[in-house]
């Protein structure tokens, strides 16, 4: 319900002007960063034609989608000419970050990350545009500052059986995302984040042990920002990845900074924000320039998703190519960080075939038909290679359930859709052990293309089950694919 009023919310009116909206096309937005269901899509008729302030915590959210948007502050006051409350509980990805990127100043975010604690009960909101990139400007600009270049690296390891515990448990800790998805184990993964953070603001340990510690820090900070990211918690990834840039930043790790960004990347590939995607891989390569062949190889990898994302084939087609023969160098892994473990010459195939499905699904509808079915089909031998049918009791269950969704949908686009309905029938089986919110919004899409096709025999069998199981294990608020196309 909202409070009722007669006069039209010129304000309101402005900004959807400005951006070319109907209130639908706001409430969609709505429902696409806060969950589905979040509100009617006939509600925004009511707030700009009769005045009408829904209840909190809508205000603020059309406020934030509005701001984010006209990449200019819409505030809740003036919006809502001091008619509705702010809500508190709602707060930037990159809220109390403000700070130089120093050690003091790390601390001081680590301060905020200790006290928020498990009862911690914000909702942290995505960034784009200006706000984005700023958070990450010291890497856009090409050229980093001498400090900045300053090595923290050291050729001794820590004798601190504390600081050995930490590191002890780091691969062990991504074991548990390849396995179970991001959704399943973040708040563990964040307690241990939380958990270094406080050992590092207490301070008192060697200078060794200090940037042991940062560089931990950092490496847990990107996989949670990860597995927030598989949970569709976009703003809480967000603010993990910023954190972790900046310890990497701080002990000069360049190619967990490389990581980090191209993660970034792909993130806002997959949130529709390609712009954002590009800057960030790009800077991204720049970090990664002097590091190893496989981070070298993984970041253009990701850099070729943000330029998939953004329709950009043949930056894509070069990007990719050049991703595959950086890792066909690949002699001497010694030099490797050791979280660079997943990468294979399958694994860019397989990142180059959903983003091939991706942009023939979105190259069709825009009058390139048969060139988009030739990218559906081309994305779809490449995923074939993948993991989408491994045993149950093979580790990578997410990436088998992420890129059986895709292949699915290619199949879908394709018309192929006995081999859609196989395919996406063992990806669903997944869901009982993979909480992944990434990929059940896949699945999701697959499930609302079977209902128009429902008159095939193939999709008349499976579609009952695809929503059975969507129903029992995917909850009413997973997130809309990002990234799919009509």
């Amino acid at each position: 319900m909202s409070t009722a009023a007669r006069e039209p919310n010129m304000v309101l009116a402005g900004c959807l002007e400005d951006l070319g909206w109907s209130p639908k096309v706001l409430a969609r937005k709505l429902n696409r960063a806060f969950g589905v269901g979040t509100v009617a899509e006939s509600a925004p008729y009511h707030w700009r034609d009769a005045g009408r302030v829904p209840r909190a915590p809508l205000p603020a959210m059309a406020a934030y989608v509005l701001s984010q948007e006209l990449g200019r502050i819409v505030s809740v006051e003036h919006l809502w000419q001091g008619k509705a409350s702010d809500a508190p509980m709602l707060a930037s990805a990159v809220c109390n970050f403000q700070h130089p990127w120093g050690y003091q100043e790390l601390r001081q975010i680590l301060e905020d990350w200790v006290l928020g604690g498990l009862v911690d009960r914000r909702q942290f909101l995505a960034i784009s545009g200006a706000s984005l990139l700023a958070a990450v400007s010291q890497y856009l600009e090409g050229e980093l500052s001498q400090e900045s270049r300053r090595s923290h690296a050291v050729d001794q390891v820590s004798i601190d059986p504390l600081v050995s515990q930490v590191e002890h448990n780091l691969p062990l800790l991504q074991m548990l995302d390849d396995e179970h998805g991001g959704a399943r184990h973040l708040p563990y993964v964040g307690a241990q984040f939380r958990s270094v953070a406080l050992l590092i603001r207490d301070g008192g340990h060697s200078k060794l042990s200090t940037v042991c510690l940062i560089r931990a820090l950092a490496e847990i900070g990107q996989l949670a920002g990860w597995m927030a990211f598989d949970a569709a918690q976009h703003g809480l990834a967000q603010r993990y990845f910023i954190t972790a840039l900046r310890a990497a930043h701080h002990v000069n790790d360049r190619s967990l900074c490389a990581h980090i960004l191209a993660d970034m990347a792909f993130q806002a590939a997959s949130r529709q924000h390609p712009a954002d995607a590009v800057s960030l891989g790009e800077a991204a390569y720049r970090a990664s320039e002097s590091g190893p062949v496989a981070v070298r190889a993984s970041v253009l990898s990701r850099l070729a998703h943000a330029y998939a994302s953004s329709g950009e084939v043949s930056d894509f087609e070069r990007t990719s190519g050049l991703a595959r023969d950086l890792l066909e160098q690949r002699r001497d892994v010694s030099d490797e960080p050791r979280w660079m473990y997943f990468l294979t010459s399958n694994h860019l195939e397989c990142q180059a075939g959903y983003s091939l499905i991706n942009l023939g699904r979105t190259t069709a509808p825009a009058g390139g038909r048969a060139a988009g079915r030739r990218l559906v089909r081309r994305g779809e031998e490449l995923l074939e290679t993948g993991a989408h049918a491994v045993s149950k009791g093979d580790p990578s269950q997410r990436r088998a359930l992420f890129e059986g969704a895709w292949l699915a949908l290619g199949y879908s686009a394709s018309g192929d859709l006995e081999r859609a309905c196989e395919i996406g029938r063992t990806a669903a089986a997944r869901l009982e052990t993979v909480r992944s919110p990434r990929s059940t919004a896949l699945l999701q899409q697959l499930a609302e293309e079977m209902r128009l096709k429902r008159k095939n025999v193939h999709v008349n069998s499976f579609l009952p089950e695809l929503e059975e199981a969507l129903a029992k294990h995917a909850g009413p608020r997973s997130a809309r694919p990002a990234t799919v196309g009509p």
